[in-house]
């Protein structure tokens, strides 16, 4: 069994990239528009601090957990913008200090989880490192989008080969949440990581390949930015559909980004 403890190490690494974009933020910053509608600067950090607290219930009070899954099924269109929409109203200081604490009880719950374990979440259980991987995918991607509202320029690292292959993993739940018979065969993914190495999956002799920047593909698995302005390419048409749904997070179809030419 893989050892969850890189995935955990990445994930605090990423965590603290962001917290050093916050950190110094005057209150005027927080509530800057980012690129997801309706949310801010403090938006994002809220949400996050909701994720974490929801991931370490579900690590440690599955009983809890359980109750916060039956609140999400009574406004289910509404109950991750709401949960966003609370923190946010909170003072910056504040926040910033529930997530820092949040994230922290979450890390070492994960550490010290036994081996095997699997939790309950509102999509498939999953292992430490799943649910590792799921936090990191959620803290880089929304990230971005505080980044974006501070016009700051993120350097790319090769923390994203675990969301790359979150990504892969995922396909076969993209195509069923669209409603879709996900294909019977494997796919080729082969990508270049920031640091320039080939990162492959599948079968090399693959019928349907998809290639390009592992920047982007995790881009597009995390719906950050549309399919039109990315240098992905796809050959064989089950993964050419792919790249038209793919998602890594749980739950329904997320809208994603429109092109660049038609935002604003």
């Amino acid at each position: 069994m893989a050892d969850p403890t890189p995935v955990i190490d990445d994930l605090c690494a990423e965590s603290d990239e962001l917290d050093s974009l916050v950190a110094e933020l005057e209150p005027e910053q927080w509530t800057l528009p980012t690129p997801a509608p309706g949310w801010t600067v403090a938006h994002q950090i809220a949400h996050l601090a909701w994720t974490d607290h929801s991931s370490l219930l579900a690590v440690t009070d599955r009983s809890a957990f359980a109750r916060e899954v039956e609140a999400a099924l009574t406004e289910p269109g509404d109950f991750v913008d709401n949960g966003a929409t609370d923190g946010a109203r909170k003072p910056p200081a504040r926040l910033l200090a529930d997530w820092r604490t949040g994230r922290a009880a979450l890390a070492d719950a994960l550490r010290t989880a036994p081996e095997g374990a699997r939790f309950p979440w509102y999509g498939p259980p999953m292992s430490t490192a799943s649910m590792a991987t799921a936090r990191l995918m959620e803290t880089w991607a929304h990230g971005l989008d505080v980044a974006d509202a501070l016009k700051v320029a993120r350097t790319p690292t090769d923390r994203v080969r675990h969301i790359v292959r979150l990504g892969v993993r995922t396909r076969d739940y993209a195509f069923g949440v669209h409603g879709l018979t996900p294909p019977f065969e494997d796919f080729r993914v082969e990508l270049t990581a920031p640091s320039g190495e080939t990162w492959a999956y599948g079968p090399d002799d693959a019928d349907d390949r998809v290639t390009g920047p592992a920047l982007d593909f995790c881009l597009l698995v995390t719906q950050r930015a549309h399919r039109a302005d990315l240098a992905l390419r796809a050959e064989g048409a089950d993964a050419d559909r792919w790249l038209d749904i793919a998602q890594a997070f749980a739950g329904p179809p997320g809208k994603g980004r429109a092109p660049r030419g038609e935002s604003g």
